[in-house]
């Protein structure tokens, strides 16, 4: 059974032992999409949304001046937004080397591309998903929402921090991934997370084709990327989109681009699994403003200062280390993981300095956010993450704060 709405003359697809239909649900198939009022006319008398023809009715007060709003609000508020706003994945196109619009879906934030991929792919309380600890906390939500089960996998817990292969800590387990496949039909996704969240470990492009290129595995590999932009020059599984229809890369606007509050998240992956997504999403799921935002930061320009902000926080990221190497004679550990993203994980060590000590850490996390103003994230429950803090990398300021303000807390707890 086609996908509604894809073309026929799109394939051959590979690799050979992929076939989307069989991926994909057959009540998803067989939908036929909502058609929306700006399906056909975008332009032009619009009387067939029941929009409101007066316009917003927003007006300025005496906290925010007219000034301030009126860019906001000149943006034909009262008419519902394009379904699906080719201007914001041209420029998607263009800056991540894909090859065309119908390789790229927008959802709101990454979380709904999470949830529809479920949605569309894989049956409730019939099939399962595939993910490897620690990653992050929303597959396994989204997957309970859902009635889906879940395979756990773990990545390699024990090793030396940031080696590749199979064998650096939380580096993938290919083989026992492999297992879990063999073992179990019935799972349709596989969700990495790379850079990895909290671990901030890259997983390498030949652990991942491994497993696209792997025949009993008839699903998808979903590479979930919204660090990647923190990450080493060719660490994107989105080069490998072009030879796989078994993949979806899942990006965002949130983490590099400084634009979590407008909640875009990005599906790239080849037309016949974007096409299933769009004849599922909702119908106006982007908002006008937040389209006008995203569109804006996709500029040149604006990629340009993206592209200066990265290198700092890069930059940061590695005094934020150094920093914070000092406080190992209090009890810090180094660090975990490969350091490929905005944020750092630290192990809290018992004072004897032997182990790393959950309890002693959740004094200091609560001790820091409520009695010295700087709030972190405890990581110490996830695996291979005992005791853990995860920092993100601030402003200079926010940076020595923290480490001032850790030095103090560890010195007395």
């Amino acid at each position: 059974m086609p996908i509604h709405g894809l073309s026929t003359s799109l394939g051959p697809f590979k690799p050979a032992h992929f076939d989307i239909e069989k991926v994909i649900r057959p009540n998803i198939q067989a939908l036929y999409p909502y058609r929306c009022a700006r399906d056909d006319y975008k332009e032009g008398i619009l009387l067939d949304a029941n929009e409101n023809a007066l316009g917003h009715s927003i007006a300025p007060n005496d906290l925010t001046p007219s000034s301030e709003l009126d860019e906001t609000l000149n943006l034909n508020l009262h008419r519902y937004p394009d379904p699906y706003h080719d201007p914001i994945k041209e420029r998607i196109v263009s800056i991540r080397g894909i090859s065309g619009v119908n390789q790229v879906f927008l959802g709101v934030g990454s979380d709904e591309v999470i949830d529809l991929l479920m949605r569309v792919c894989v049956a409730p309380a019939k099939e399962k998903i595939l993910i490897t600890p620690p990653t992050y906390g929303m597959y396994g939500v989204c997957a309970q929402v859902n009635d889906v089960g879940v395979v756990k996998v773990p990545l390699e817990l024990s090793g030396a921090n940031g080696e590749g292969g199979t064998q650096g800590r939380f580096s993938l387990k290919v083989d026992e991934v492999k297992k879990a496949i063999d073992a179990d039909p019935t799972i349709k996704l596989i969700f990495l997370c790379s850079p990895g969240n909290p671990t901030g470990t890259s997983i390498p492009l030949p652990s991942i084709k491994a497993l696209l290129d792997y025949e009993n595995f008839k699903g998808i590999v979903v590479v979930d990327e919204a660090y990647i932009d923190f990450a080493g020059e060719g660490s994107s599984a989105v080069s490998l989109v072009k030879d796989y229809a078994n993949l979806c890369v899942i990006q965002t606007m949130s983490k590099s681009f400084g634009l979590a509050a407008i909640r875009l998240g990005i599906a790239i992956a080849q037309p016949p699994l974007i096409q299933a997504l769009t004849n599922t999403k909702a119908p106006y799921n982007i908002s006008t403003p937040t389209a006008h935002l995203a569109l804006s930061a996709l500029s040149s320009v604006s990629i340009s200062s993206m592209q200066s902000k990265i290198q700092t926080l890069i930059s940061s990221r590695t005094t934020l280390l150094q920093s914070l190497s000092e406080l190992v004679p209090l009890g810090l550990g180094p660090s975990i993981g490969g350091n490929d993203a905005n944020f750092v994980a630290v192990p809290v060590l018992s004072k004897d300095g032997t182990k790393p000590d959950n309890v002693r850490s959740q004094k200091i996390y609560r001790a820091l956010a409520e009695e010295n103003g700087v709030v972190v994230r405890y990581r110490g429950s996830e695996p291979g993450c005992e005791g853990c803090l995860r920092i993100t990398v601030g402003t200079e300021e926010e940076n020595k704060a923290v480490v001032e303000r850790l030095r103090v807390v560890m010195t007395v707890l």
